[in-house]
């Protein structure tokens, strides 16, 4: 009976989790549509409601934002959108500090979550995977003795919270695993193994005598 329930719930838990994460995605993306008039409401126009339109809706407004975002004179109109919210006083520090993350994160030129490194943490003789995220400040790096890294380490199974820190470049690790990998390794607890041949650990040292 045992055998057989663990079976169950090995079938179930994981599809669950799936059609809960996609049904929270979609109903919060409904909601954005309350954001309209009640007369351009895509129920009130219709006559009834369709789940899911948000999403198409959001789908569509983010095409149509990249495409223009892309040519010239789109992005001299949000240069211009930019420089008038670096003028209000506190939207400027949130939208300038989200918006380095994201540039960070998603576009092409930014450099973090770019190498999975290994590094010795939280002490000396355990080891974790973690990311690079760039270099240290120049303010930062004038009180480092030789070359540093930033690196985010992530927890487990939750990535998006974990710990900054800044190594010495000596003592970190880079794999031959990509940041994909890297992420379902971390996310598993270590149970699903990346598809690499690449050994996660450095080389035993020989025991002195």
């Amino acid at each position: 009976m045992k055998r057989y329930l663990i079976a169950g719930l090995l079938v179930w838990v994981p599809l669950g989790i799936t059609i809960w994460v996609l049904h929270f995605l979609v109903s919060s993306l409904d909601e954005v549509l309350d954001l309209l008039p009640h007369r351009a409401q895509p129920d009130t126009i219709i006559g009834f409601h369709i789940p899911g339109f948000g999403v198409l809706a959001t789908f569509i407004v983010l095409i149509v934002t990249g495409v223009v975002a892309a040519n010239f004179f789109g992005a001299r109109l949000i240069l211009f959108w930019e420089a008038i919210l670096g003028r209000i006083p506190v939207v400027k520090s949130i939208y300038s500090s989200v918006k380095q993350v994201s540039d960070t994160l998603l576009s092409d030129k930014g450099n973090a979550f770019r190498k999975a490194l290994l590094v010795e943490y939280p002490r000396e003789g355990s080891w974790t995977v973690a990311f690079l995220t760039g270099t240290p400040d120049p303010s930062v790096a004038r009180y480092l003795s030789g070359e540093h890294v930033s690196v985010y380490v992530p927890t487990t199974p939750n990535p998006t919270s974990g710990f900054f820190l800044i190594l010495p470049r000596s003592r970190v690790h880079e794999l031959d695993m990509p940041v994909e990998e890297a992420l379902k390794y971390i996310i598993s607890m270590g149970v699903v193994a990346p598809r690499t041949h690449a050994s996660l650990l450095p080389p035993a040292q020989p025991a002195r005598n």
